[in-house]
């Protein structure tokens, strides 16, 4: 197959001249930039030239062609005549695309009218990747023919690239220079390109070419005169070329009719089988070239008798002539230029057919003789190198020879330094023991974080700016410290509450861990009492007691081990025990800790309700979950009035203030009973008697003071479960 090139020389021996067209593209247009039609010194069909005689005419020829024109290295390609030619279009049964070489080999054998191993042969498919029908061309010549021709360009070192018959070159000029006469295959165009000794006749289609070679041209014509005018055949050449001048016109013109006739007939049997072949197939237009189509008359009568337009081109369309080259000189010769334009054309990638014929053993031989000089510089370049080399490991030696007290300094630092990595490794094992025990060291840190997060997560289920978008603006006010804001809300509709303390309590079993024991209160007052009460060291309580420094009494007594001790019985979930006090100014104190049947509704929600939907709040991610509520074991909820001298209610609420400050303070009069204060507002907290208009207080039925309530007191007491709380030491 053909590679495209950017410029390219073609080049066709015929028998009166040899023809040279050089091609070059230029943009999106074929540009003309060197021609040549040097005759040769005798016709070399003529009489009496003898193949020896043949072949230095040719040589000659092939030597002024170099000489006047730079060849350089530009790929060259050459035409070989029809005869003994073969191009036959066959369609391929449906097969698999990687399998169509396998079959093309087996129908080139079927096809080819001569022995596959005395031909050369190429095939190209011609219908397009992917069409349901494959349509391949297959191309071969005898291996005689191309040697012949492919000798005269060798022994001049012109090397060939491709090969191309000569009626396929026609056919690629006609599809490229001439689209509008080949638009379809069911009407075809006729090239008659007249030689010297053979007239090429090549049928052209859209897809298809057929071609015949019909034995006669323009030397039958010579002949014919020379008899008729007892002329030697030189003589008779020159006679026919000036026929239109000469005054015997009229005898010359006579003695060529038979010829004519004989042309003509051997032309109308070669289409009239074509149309036996193809009917479908109409002929519209007769492309004449060759010098043949020079004589006169001869286009004129080959036209009345096939009833069929003959035209003979006077300039090629799709050409453009480079301003160095000689525009009258290419003119007058269009004609022969036919198949080297085909040619050209194949050798800058723009043809159809792009079968290539030239031998593969021809190729190499010529490949390599083209770069014998190369071969020489690379031997001389390769000799220096190696000059160089040699002298490069003379003066090397002599330098490790003078450096070898340097090497066995290296030698003795290398040692040292591998010495010293040896004891450096070893340290680092020693490593791994020492990690392992500072690990150890920091596991009692390892879950400090947990009780932190699980106050955080109970301060996040308190009424705020989240969770009460409503009073946004009071609790703002109240973490700014602005008393004024916070006052412009009535204390009791006041949706806050203050935890006053938070004792926590880690058990590995919560279901076995009660509220409220009578034991552990006692333990717990002994704790209070320090190890003089009994006389001894304070008694440990296993668990508990890291868990319960600083917690009041009150709290602690809520908090006790069950009756299996220290030890649990049966491992269960393990998790955190909590006391969790405080106070609320809001008057409804339950709707703010544990409403009831508010369902999802989150802007309802108290809480314990926040508590019981903790993943909610946290996306999923709360390590902790409400354990039990329902059940009064696991948890419990307990609420009074703020007041003074109360036992149940918790420590830490309030600020102690004396009557008689109290009344001096807010201008009332003394009660004799001391108060609770708010620390932040000054607000009265504690339930306080309410009053008579003379100042007295007021007595129920019963005979009791009757109390105005402020704010009111609870104790929750709750479990929770540690989704990732460790194993005890010994579970499995």
């Amino acid at each position: 197959m053909v590679a495209k090139s950017d410029s390219v020389w073609a080049i066709d021996i015929g028998s009166n001249s040899l023809k040279a067209l050089h091609l070059s593209i230029a943009g999106d247009s074929v540009e003309v930039i060197g021609i040549d039609n040097i005759q040769h010194g005798k016709i070399l069909t003529g009489s009496g030239v003898k193949p020896g005689e043949r072949d230095e005419l040719i040589a000659l020829s092939l030597r002024q062609l170099a000489r006047q024109n730079n060849l350089g290295k530009d790929d060259v390609v050459i035409s070989v005549p029809s005869q003994n030619s073969f191009a036959r279009f066959v369609n391929l049964p449906p097969v698999e695309p990687k399998r169509i070489p396998e079959i093309v080999k087996f129908e080139a054998t079927q096809q080819i009218p001569f022995d596959i191993s005395d031909v050369q042969w190429d095939w190209q498919l011609m219908t397009e990747a992917g069409s349901p029908e494959a349509k391949v061309g297959i191309f071969a010549v005898k291996s005689d023919v191309v040697i012949s021709e492919l000798e005269h360009f060798g022994r001049e070192n012109i090397q060939v690239k491709y090969v191309q018959m000569a009626p396929m070159a026609l056919y690629n000029y006609l599809l490229h220079d001439r689209p509008d006469l080949v638009k379809s295959d069911n009407q075809a165009t006729v090239i008659l390109n007249i030689g010297a000794e053979n007239t090429d006749l090549v049928v052209c289609t859209k897809s298809s070419v057929w071609q015949r070679c019909v034995p006669m041209g323009g030397n039958a014509f010579t002949r014919a005169i020379a008899d008729t005018f007892k002329l030697n055949f030189e003589k008779a050449e020159k006679l026919k070329r000036t026929a239109a001048m000469s005054k015997y016109a009229r005898q010359i013109l006579q003695a060529m009719k038979p010829v004519f006739a004989d042309l003509a007939s051997e032309i109308q049997r070669s289409l009239g089988f074509y149309n036996s072949s193809n009917p479908d197939t109409k002929l519209t237009r007769i492309v004449a070239l060759g010098g043949g189509t020079k004589m006169q008359g001869l286009l004129k009568y080959l036209q009345q008798t096939f009833q069929i337009p003959i035209e003979r081109p006077d300039s090629f369309k799709k050409l453009v002539i480079n301003s160095t080259v000689s525009a009258a000189k290419f003119h007058e010769s269009v004609c022969d230029f036919g198949i080297v334009y085909g040619l050209a054309l194949q050798g800058l990638g723009l043809a159809k057919l792009k079968n290539n014929l030239l031998p593969r053993g021809i190729a190499r031989s010529m490949a390599w003789a083209g770069k014998s000089k190369y071969f020489t510089a690379a031997a001389v370049a390769l000799l220096v190198v190696s000059l160089m080399c040699l002298g490069r490991t003379l003066f090397d030696r002599f330098n490790y020879s003078r450096k070898y007290p340097v090497r066995q300094e290296i030698s003795r630092v290398v040692q040292t330094a591998e010495q010293a990595g040896s004891k450096l490794r070893a340290e680092e094992g020693k490593s791994a023991g020492f990690e392992a025990m500072i690990q150890k060291e920091f596991e009692a840190f390892k879950y400090r974080n947990v009780v932190p997060l699980l106050c955080q997560t109970i301060a996040s289920t308190l009424p705020d700016e989240k969770n009460n978008p409503a009073q946004k603006k009071l609790y703002g006010a109240f973490a700014n410290g602005d008393l004024d804001t916070v006052l412009e809300t009535p204390r009791k509709d006041r949706k806050q509450i203050f935890i006053t303390s938070i004792a926590a309590y880690f058990a590995s079993d919560i279901e076995s861990v009660d509220f409220g024991s009578q034991g552990f209160e006692q333990r717990a007052k002994r704790r209070r009492a320090g190890p003089a009460a009994e006389g001894g060291e304070e008694e440990s309580d296993g668990e508990t007691s890291s868990y319960y420094e600083g917690a009041s009494a009150q709290q602690r007594s809520y908090l006790i081990r069950s009756a299996t001790g220290t030890q649990v019985a049966k491992q269960g979930e393990s998790g955190f025990i909590l006391i969790v006090t405080g106070y609320s100014p809001y008057k409804n104190i339950g709707e703010l800790l544990d409403p009831a049947g508010v369902g999802d509704d989150r802007s309802k929600w108290g809480v314990v309700t926040r508590l019981l939907h903790l993943d909610d709040i946290a996306d999923g991610n709360s390590p902790f979950k409400l354990y039990k509520k329902t059940e009064i074991r696991h948890f419990q909820l307990k609420i009074g009035e703020v007041g003074m001298g109360l036992t149940e209610m918790p420590a830490g609420i309030g600020l102690l203030e004396s009557s008689a400050e109290a009344a001096k303070a807010r201008k009332t009069v003394d009660t004799g009973e001391n108060v609770l204060i708010d620390p932040m507002t000054n607000e009265i907290i504690s339930k306080v008697p309410e009053l008579n208009k003379d100042g007295s207080k007021k007595i129920d039925r019963s005979g009791k003071v009757v109390y105005e309530v402020n704010d009111r007191w609870f104790i929750l007491n709750v479990k929770f479960v540690w989704k990732d709380a460790p194993k005890p030491v010994g579970s499995s």
